[in-house]
């Protein structure tokens, strides 16, 4: 059976969304940017408005404005954005349970099975469509073909507010013939790597002997190839509406910080450590998992950045101890001081495993990793009832500009991927 697959994406999201709430900012450039105090001044999302004035993403705020004096800055509503994103999952779900998440304000949908019921794949897009724009006041652009790849090609390929239909008729005139970048997963290094072999189209990526790119690229090469080909056979995986939740396999959890200003004050730095490690550890508690490493991600005064990590001898999803290797990890790899300010950090623990599996304590000490996890459980449950800054450790408050950051809450995770388990 030949598969309909769409891709939606939501055009100019966390931008049409202030848009939508706020009915005096439409057809006015806006730009959806961070806390210039806390110095996250860049722009996140942009309005078509404000594109035309030529703002990009990642613009810094001052840029933005020298571009467009008119320019309307909107602070980041994460809940609201997740609201709409929520408003328009409900209605996919009118026309298939097959629905999966691509970040906030993509998603793949799977109608096949569906479309015979509904009047057909055409008009289950179009419905879509209209039902974003009149309900929601949020426009999209929707992918149509028989495979996830093709399918997301589509929805970029025109934009705002676009239907592409990409079949087997027309596939070679509209993937084939375009920049090999527009491939999902190449990016700019692969990008180069590509071109080096003289491959700039998609059309020659799907022809170039196989052994050329196993060799370069290795197993990532034959999986761009088939991606290019159209032969991606992916299944969309259904996503749980009620728990919020996608079955899949979770391989790490992190969370990242520029911090209010540069930290040249050991004490500072352990609390912005701790406050990531908050993050992290309780994430792995509702995830039920523990973690082997645990790794570091610095970045100076100077945007120079790396990456350090350290085994544990035992997994645990305790805070402290992640804390701990983490604070040790910058202490042995960092000076702190006024001539090495630090600019941003980020805390990961990986090599996850359940909580379920066997724990070989330490002869020594092992029994304070199950007290701590015990302990860590008990603050869980306040923190569930009360919110997160309901109990805070003395170091978080050291530092008086982290003091009230709920950074489980308002640091949003990262999208979700395209290759999983």
């Amino acid at each position: 059976m030949r598969r309909w697959i769409l891709h939606v994406d939501q055009n100019s999201f966390y931008a049409s969304c202030e848009q939508a709430e706020h009915p005096e900012l439409r057809g006015k450039p806006i730009v959806v940017g961070g806390d210039e105090e806390r110095r996250h001044g860049i722009v996140l999302a942009k309005s078509q408005e404000a594109k035309r004035c030529g703002i990009n993403t990642a613009d810094t705020l001052r840029e933005a404005r020298q571009k467009c004096p008119d320019l309307i800055v909107c602070p980041a509503n994460f809940r609201m954005y997740m609201r709409y994103s929520s408003l328009a999952r409900q209605i996919y779900y009118e026309y298939t349970d097959l629905v999966e998440p691509f970040g906030p304000d993509e998603a793949w949908l799977d109608v096949t099975h569906s479309a015979y019921l509904n009047g057909g794949a055409r008009l289950i897009t179009k419905e879509i469509s209209e039902r974003i724009r009149s309900e929601l006041g949020l426009s999209v652009s929707i992918g149509v073909s028989w495979n996830k790849v093709y399918a997301k090609f589509g929805s970029d390929y025109k934009k705002p507010d676009a239907i592409t239909w990409i079949d087997e008729d027309n596939y070679k005139q509209i993937v084939w013939d375009s920049p090999v970048r527009d491939l999902l997963y190449v990016g700019p290094a692969t990008e180069r790597k590509l071109h080096l072999l003289g491959i700039k189209t998609i059309g020659e990526l799907a022809t170039e002997n196989p052994s050329t790119l196993l060799k370069c690229f290795g197993k990532v090469g034959a999986i761009l190839q088939v991606f290019a080909k159209g032969l991606d056979d992916s299944p969309v995986k259904a996503y749980d509406p009620e728990a919020e939740t996608v079955d899949r396999v979770i391989k790490s959890y992190g969370n990242g910080m520029t911090a209010p200003h540069d930290i040249c004050d050991p004490h500072d730095a352990k609390a912005l450590i701790y406050l990531l490690s908050e993050s992290v550890a309780q994430r792995m508690r509702e995830g039920f998992v523990r973690a082997r490493t645990i790794a570091i991600g610095v970045r100076d005064s100077e945007l120079v950045s790396y990456t350090r990590q350290l085994k544990l001898g035992t997994p645990t999803n305790s805070t402290s101890i992640v804390a701990d290797a983490a604070w040790w990890l910058l202490r042995t790899n960092e000076p702190l001081d006024k001539d090495h300010p630090l600019r941003s950090m980020s805390v990961r623990a990986s090599d996850l495993e359940p909580m379920t599996t066997p724990v070989q304590l330490l002869l020594w000490g092992g029994n304070r990793v199950v007290e701590r996890e015990r302990l860590d459980s008990s603050i869980d449950d306040l923190r569930r009832r009360f919110g997160n800054n309901i109990i805070q450790r003395g170091i978080e408050i050291y530092d008086n500009a982290l003091v009230g950051v709920d950074i489980k809450r308002d640091h949003v995770l990262h999208p979700v991927g395209f290759f999983y388990d």
